[in-house]
C-alpha cells in the first residue's frame, strides 16, 4: 500500500469530501423540513417558516389524518396498483423481452423498431384517453396499469441482459427436453434476478407516484390513489379529510401546512422504505443489460 500523497490528492480528496457532504444536506434537508414541520405545533408553524427540528412534539396532524378512513382507504388504493401494477409490468416484459433476445426470432428486427418508436412518439392525452374509454377500462385500476404495462427502455435493458446469458444453457435445457417458457421460468429469471430486481423496483416507483394517470381515468374518489388524494388536499387547502368531532373536545385542528406536510411524509414514507432493500441490485442489474445492443 502507498501511504505517501501528494499535496495535491489531499486538496481534491478534502475537496471532494466537501462537495459530496453539501449535496447530501442539500438533498436531504427538505425531507427533515418536512417531518420536522408534520410534527410541530400549531404555534411554532406560524413564527417560523422553515423549521429542521421542532421545539415541542405535536402528533396532531398524523391523528387528525388516520382518524377517517380516506387516507387508508386512498393508501390501500395506491398499494393495491403499485403491487399488482409492478407484477403486470415484469411478468409482460419479460415474456417480450425473452423472445426478442433471440436473434433467430422472425421479424425481430421490425418488432424493436416499433418499439424503439414507441420511445420517441406518442398517440398524446386525449386519443390515450379515448382509447381507453373504448375498451371499458375507464374508471377502473385497469386504466392506470395497462397503458404502461412495457416500458420500452426497461425491454431493451431487460432483453440486453437476456443476451448476455450463456447461449449453452438454453441449448442443454432443450436437449433434455425443457421448452422455453420451462426455460425462462427455472433458468432465465434465476439468473436475472438482479435486472428484474432493479426495474421492479423502478416500475413500483412510478406506480406510486402516479398522478396524471389516475386524474384522467379515475373519476370514483374511492379509487384514488394517495398522490391524487394530495393533490385535492393541497389545492382546497381545506383539511377535510378528518374528522375532528369524533376525537373530542380536547383535539385541535391542525395548521394547514402542518398537515399537508403530514400527508406527503404518510404519501412516501412506504416506498423510502423499500428502496435500501433493492439499492444493492441497481448498478449490476442497469449495467449489465446496458452494454450490448
Amino acid at each position: 500500500m502507498i501511504h505517501d500523497r501528494t499535496w495535491g490528492s489531499r486538496v481534491f480528496t478534502v475537496i471532494n469530501y466537501v462537495l459530496i457532504s453539501l449535496l447530501a444536506l442539500a438533498t436531504i434537508t427538505p425531507f427533515i423540513h418536512l417531518i420536522a414541520a408534520s410534527l410541530t405545533t400549531a404555534e411554532e408553524v406560524r413564527e417560523k417558516s422553515f423549521i429542521l427540528f421542532p421545539t415541542v412534539l405535536s402528533w396532531n396532524s398524523y391523528s387528525y389524518i388516520l382518524s377517517t378512513n380516506t387516507i387508508i382507504l386512498s393508501m390501500g388504493n395506491t398499494v393495491f396498483i403499485t403491487v399488482f401494477g409492478t407484477l403486470v409490468n415484469i411478468a409482460m416484459t419479460t415474456l417480450m423481452a425473452y423472445p426478442l433476445a433471440h436473434k433467430t426470432l422472425i421479424g425481430r428486427s421490425r418488432i424493436m423498431m416499433l418499439v424503439l418508436f414507441t420511445m420517441m412518439f406518442g398517440g398524446g392525452m386525449i386519443p390515450s384517453f379515448i382509447l381507453v374509454k373504448q375498451l371499458g377500462m375507464l374508471n377502473t385500476y385497469w386504466s392506470v396499469i395497462i397503458p404502461g404495462a412495457i416500458s420500452a427502455f426497461n425491454l431493451i435493458v431487460i432483453k440486453n441482459f437476456f443476451q448476455q446469458l450463456p447461449e449453452g444453457l438454453e441449448e442443454s435445457a432443450k436437449m433434455d427436453g425443457a421448452n422455453d417458457l420451462y426455460i425462462l421460468a427455472r433458468i432465465v429469471i434465476p439468473l436475472s434476478m438482479p435486472a428484474i430486481a432493479t426495474f421492479s423496483l423502478f416500475y413500483a416507483v412510478g406506480h406510486w407516484n402516479a398522478f396524471l394517470g389516475p386524474i384522467l381515468y379515475l373519476n370514483d374518489p374511492d379509487r384514488w390513489p394517495i398522490q391524487v388524494l394530495m393533490r385535492q388536499i393541497i389545492i382546497l387547502s381545506q383539511g377535510g379529510i378528518g374528522n375532528a368531532e369524533e376525537m373530542g373536545s380536547e383535539f385541535i385542528l391542525p395548521p394547514e401546512q402542518t398537515l399537508k406536510s403530514a400527508v406527503i411524509v404518510f404519501a412516501n414514507l412506504p416506498i423510502l422504505l423499500v428502496y435500501p432493500f433493492l439499492q444493492k441490485h441497481f448498478a449490476k442489474g442497469v449495467l449489465l443489460g446496458s452494454v450490448k445492443g
